[in-house]
């Protein structure tokens, strides 16, 4: 049974996603940043075990994602999913867990790398707009894509607006890709992303709202 860890730093929507998918992996801990994160309630009443680690207790971001990688060594852990954590991660903990590890990001990559996503597509006027569960990679937002949920922008919406129905793709596409990769039908080789034996050249769109 593949052995998760969710980091995250704030409510943890997406982390109860995760909880509520009954995944045929085990999610064995939860690590945040920051110790009144809601996410760690959310961890503590599935009986999740919770670990918080400070940021601002050390001297520098690698020695911080060292005692990250060592909390992840002890849980034995296989796959780590990026749940709303708010942290640059270090060159040396993305490299220990490349392949190994997940993030969610608000647009569809390769589009719209970085933060202010709703409102950098309000201002281009695209029609299209969603969320990628990616592979984290030493360059930001770059790794391969996996799955995108998509929307269509209304000339009604707002950056709040589009922040809401962003989540509702989220919840649904991110438990979907962890499934996918806890039952073997996404896999990480040498030889680049396989999804059920195939090559995965592109990401696969889940669902449109």
């Amino acid at each position: 049974m593949i052995k998760i860890a969710v980091l995250v730093s704030g409510s943890g929507s997406n982390l109860q996603a995760l909880i509520d998918a009954n995944l045929s992996g085990q999610i064995v801990g939860v690590i945040s940043n920051k110790p009144e994160a809601y996410a760690l309630q959310r961890a503590q009443n599935a009986k999740i075990q919770t670990a918080v680690i400070e940021h601002r207790q050390y001297r520098s971001r690698e020695a911080f994602d060292e005692v990250m990688h060592q909390q992840l060594l002890d849980w034995d852990v296989d796959l780590v999913v990026l749940a709303g954590f708010m942290r640059i991660l270090s060159e040396k903990f993305v490299k220990a867990w490349e392949g190994k590890m997940l993030n969610i990001h608000p647009s569809l990559l390769p589009h719209y790398k970085g933060m202010h996503t709703h409102q950098r597509v309000l201002n281009t006027g695209d029609v299209l707009h969603g969320c990628t569960v990616h592979y984290v990679t030493a360059e930001l937002d770059a790794g391969q894509a996996l799955a995108q949920g998509v929307l269509k922008v209304s000339h009604h919406d707002t950056v709040d607006s589009l922040a809401s129905r962003v989540h509702v793709l989220e919840h649904l596409i991110y438990p979907q890709v962890v499934e996918w990769i806890c039952n073997g039908s996404i896999q990480h080789t040498d030889s680049g992303v396989r999804y059920r034996g195939q090559p995965m050249l592109e990401p696969l769109q889940l669902c449109k709202l």
